[in-house]
């Protein structure tokens, strides 16, 4: 998803001109979500000195062990999706366009806490988005951390984890990592008819895919396509219409972050240097109004507004829901 929000901003870019005058090429490559395969494509990135910009990594692991070889290398890179606090003020030349575990983490526990829960378990993938957006968490919540424990990401039973759970009694179980470890976990509740609350960050953005099983689970997340603004709307409708699928927030956080990208290259010029200082030099009046919300960076490469909302997942979408656990109208 974040490869195909991409490649149509790029298109559309292209479609309207280009840049200053010239098609926009795409380099594309697969880091299959490694580090050091990261750090490998982030070497070759630097060394081709046609290529002024980077639009990713995607995940939080790749992001870090790329964003080393950015800095050393001085090129601008916008990470997608990547969350890890571990990203925050680490390079001058790295940015990303969703907010960091940090805030997140926040968010959701202040969430948990308006609906009046009190009790909370964790599950997190042991990886550096599943560690900072748990340890976010339970920094966060103030009621009580009746458990907290890693899982694999290719976990097949969460029997134990369940089971564990009737003992103690959680009123929400928050679990972190990517909708495969999720669905294992919400399977199993639902055979053991386990009816506790199930949080999950936008590493679940794909969940709905099983509409059986998140049915009724709350989200964290930087896009919904429930999001009536026009451009929204827009963007959606065009995305059916190229892929014929719904977008997701990784299409809508790989979009924003080629289209900024595009424009940095259009208002400074194919200079790495340039396109950077564009970037670190948005304000609120020049900030981008992207599909996932008005973008502009701190110092430490962080967006300075979040975008990440709570949804419930309603027939297979993702619904806004307010504080206290209500839609929002």
């Amino acid at each position: 998803m974040n490869k195909k929000g991409i490649e149509m901003a790029i298109a559309e870019v292209n479609d309207s001109g280009g840049v200053r005058g010239k098609h926009l090429e795409l380099d594309e490559r697969d880091d299959g979500a490694d580090g050091a395969k990261a750090a490998g494509i982030a070497q070759g990135f630097v060394a081709n000195q046609a290529i002024v910009g980077v639009v990713g990594h995607v995940t939080s692991g790749a992001m870090v062990a790329a964003a080393k070889v950015y800095d050393g290398g001085r090129l601008p890179a916008i990470a997608t999706s990547a969350t890890t606090p571990e990203l925050t003020g680490i390079s001058p030349w790295v940015f990303r366009v969703i907010s960091s575990d940090s805030s997140n983490g926040i968010t959701i526990a202040h969430f948990a806490e308006s609906m009046g829960r009190k009790r909370a378990a964790v599950l997190y993938e042991n990886d550096a988005y599943g560690r900072g957006l748990a340890s976010s968490f339970r920094r966060s919540f103030t009621g009580q951390i009746v458990s907290i424990d890693p899982i694999s990401a290719n976990v097949t039973n969460a029997e134990p984890y369940i089971a564990y759970y009737r003992t103690r009694s959680p009123d929400v179980v928050f679990v972190v990592g990517t909708q495969n470890s999720g669905l294992v976990v919400l399977h199993e509740a639902k055979r053991d008819k386990f009816t506790a609350d199930f949080l999950g960050g936008d590493g679940w953005t794909g969940i709905v895919a099983d509409t059986a099983m998140s049915e009724g689970v709350y989200v964290g997340t930087a896009f919904t396509v429930k999001d009536p603004r026009p451009e929204v709307q827009r963007f959606v409708a065009d995305f059916r219409a190229r892929y014929h699928e719904t977008p997701d927030a990784y299409a809508a956080l790989g979009y924003d972050a080629a289209r900024m990208m595009a424009r940095a290259i259009q208002e400074a010029g194919p200079n790495r240097a340039a396109v950077r200082a564009y970037l670190a030099s948005l304000t609120d009046e020049t900030a981008y109004h992207g599909i996932t919300g008005v973008l502009r960076f701190g110092a430490d490469g962080d967006p300075v507004t979040s975008s990440y909302r709570m949804t419930r997942v309603h027939q297979g979408a993702f619904e806004l829901v307010v504080p206290g656990g209500g839609s929002a109208q």
